[in-house]
């Protein structure tokens, strides 16, 4: 079980952010949880790729490295792409969020429908 550990704290990770994200109504408490989610999977993805006593992908001509000793490259450059594209889709809605706030002077999603009818 303790070698489970880290992934199934991946999983309650990402089930808290997306219960933060269907369950609030505050749209700063449900970025919150959507950015928690997301870090969930790239936590995820690294923790897939992760060997004990691995070493990165890298051959030289003196090195004879056996491809099972060596580290995965392809969840990292996952990883390293979707943080980018997380922080620019976070910018973004808390660019939104702020123009709802200046709108209608709240960030409760139900108080938003009403006075937008």
């Amino acid at each position: 079980m303790n070698a489970y550990l880290p992934y199934v704290m991946c999983i309650v990770l990402f089930c808290l952010g997306v219960y933060a994200v269907l369950a609030k109504r505050n749209i700063i408490k449900i970025l919150i949880g959507l950015c928690i989610a997301e870090y969930a999977v790239n936590l995820f993805l690294i923790l897939v790729a992760y060997r004990v006593g691995g070493r990165s992908p890298i051959f030289s001509s003196t090195d004879v490295i056996l491809p099972d000793v060596m580290v995965d490259p392809l969840p990292q450059a996952l990883v390293l792409t979707a943080i980018v594209i997380g922080l620019a889709t976070t910018a973004f809605l808390v660019a939104i969020a702020m123009r709802l706030h200046d709108r209608f002077g709240t960030y409760d999603i139900t108080k938003i429908r009403e006075l937008r009818g």
